[in-house]
């Protein structure tokens, strides 16, 4: 037998209680899953309808390429991990003053890019780096520290993000395009890579819970071909080997597809919460193999595999991941409400008519406005509807209770797989 550490909801409505510093600066979620959801509404919305205004070093398309990747995406994975890995090991990588510090050069990073001029691109470009190196080295110890083997690979792979970050800015200096983009696909595929090992052990483990009577499959062997395959596609394009990364990057894409359908998609159409996790799944898997044919030399455009993995991917997954997890670590009802529903809706629409708008066609500009307008509502009424929950205590902690997560074990059987750690 192995334990599940799992959150306890509460019985009743809790009462409301004020916002506290502690609360907020609990664990890593709360302040991350704010940051990235903000700075991806304004900066869309900046890249849209104010793009003179980025004279950074760091500007244009290349600033927008990379506050999506690593300034938006990347952030909402290293809160999420960081939160995770109180529950694989039992013990917060961060929390407090150091994890407000860690928060603090993720905003000098994002201003300093912003900043015309050198100094500041170097000041922001070393925020960015100590940012990923000091989450992943909290996560890194408390892994060890626990002899939690199982989750060893997990800080590495927020290194690798952290490594293709600082060679995308390092190539921006040098004014090295071919360069810089292949560093740009590298981390995207490294987030890629990421964003499969933990969507394939929550999302059997959520479904179960949430769907009675539902028996699917948590692919743990498979998951191991997709990581070396996708480990292997990473590689293959940072040493310029295209031919052998698109074949590598087509049976990731096609082993998220067939988990994707294992997991019986019908059944949980009727769980918000779930099916906008599976809408995300089947949008990374089909922006692998649309960057498989990118690389594999077929005609399209730059463009296509970024969105569709980002957009139709990464951004669908990430709201219904920060709807899913910040409801149950604040001690609420996994249920979905009205606005949260709303802003999957508007989520995936937003997707759509950013694909759209890389059609060539005489209404891409509307598509693109449609597209940012979506986005931005979506990502609002998250704000609107969780920034009240993420700056007070926990819903049980309101009626007396500690403050810290609230955790029960549960013994589980062994043949539960992933889900045992979650």
């Amino acid at each position: 037998m192995t334990t599940l550490l799992s959150i306890e909801e509460p019985e009743r409505p809790p009462r409301r209680a004020r916002p506290q510093w502690r609360a907020f600066t609990e664990m890593g979620f709360r302040p991350l899953y704010l940051a990235g959801c903000f700075w991806a509404l304004a900066s869309v919305l900046l890249w849209v309808h104010a793009p003179a205004r980025l004279t950074g070093v760091l500007n244009g398309v290349f600033w927008h390429a990379h506050e999506m990747l690593w300034g938006f995406v990347a952030t909402i994975a290293v809160g999420f991990l960081l939160t995770a890995g109180a529950n694989w090991t039992g013990k917060n990588p961060l929390r407090g003053n150091a994890l407000a510090a860690l928060c603090l050069l993720w905003i000098v990073a994002r201003a300093g890019y912003l900043v015309p001029g050198r100094p500041a691109f170097a000041v922001a470009g070393a925020a960015d780096l100590l940012f990923f190196l000091w989450a992943a080295g909290a996560l890194g110890r408390a892994v060890a520290v626990t002899r939690n083997q199982r989750n060893y690979g997990v800080p590495l792979l927020l290194l690798a993000l952290g490594a293709t970050n600082a060679l995308y800015l390092w190539a921006t200096v040098q004014g090295d395009y071919l360069t810089l983009m292949r560093y740009f696909n590298a981390g995207l595929l490294c987030m890629a890579v990421l964003t499969l090992l933990i969507a394939r052990r929550v999302m059997p483990f959520f479904a179960k819970r949430a769907v009675a009577g539902l028996d699917i499959p948590s692919h743990t062997r498979s998951g191991h071909w997709q990581l070396g395959t996708g480990i292997v596609a990473i590689a293959c394009l940072l040493a310029g080997a295209q031919q052998i990364a698109a074949l590598a990057l087509a049976a990731t894409g096609l082993i998220a597809l067939v988990q994707w359908i294992s997991w019986k998609p019908w059944a949980v159409r009727r769980v918000p919460l779930l099916w906008i996790l599976y809408a995300g799944y089947l949008g990374l898997g089909i922006g692998l193999l649309v960057g498989a044919a990118h690389l594999a030399g077929y005609v399209l455009r730059p463009a296509w595999p970024a969105h569709v993995i980002g957009v139709a991917g990464f951004s669908v997954l990430i709201l219904g991941m920060v709807t899913r997890t910040a409801l149950g670590h604040l001690g609420r009802p996994l249920q979905t409400d009205r606005s949260m529903i709303v802003s999957y809706a508007l989520m995936i629409l937003a997707a759509l008519l950013r694909l759209a708008a890389l059609l060539p066609t005489a209404a891409t500009l509307g598509f693109l406005h449609a597209s940012a307008t979506a986005w931005a509502l979506a990502l609002g009424l998250y704000l609107w509807r969780f920034f009240p929950m993420m700056i007070r205590p926990r819903a049980d902690a309101a009626a007396g209770k500690p403050l810290a997560p609230v955790m029960r074990v549960v013994p589980v059987a062994r043949n539960r797989g992933p889900a045992a750690s979650e």
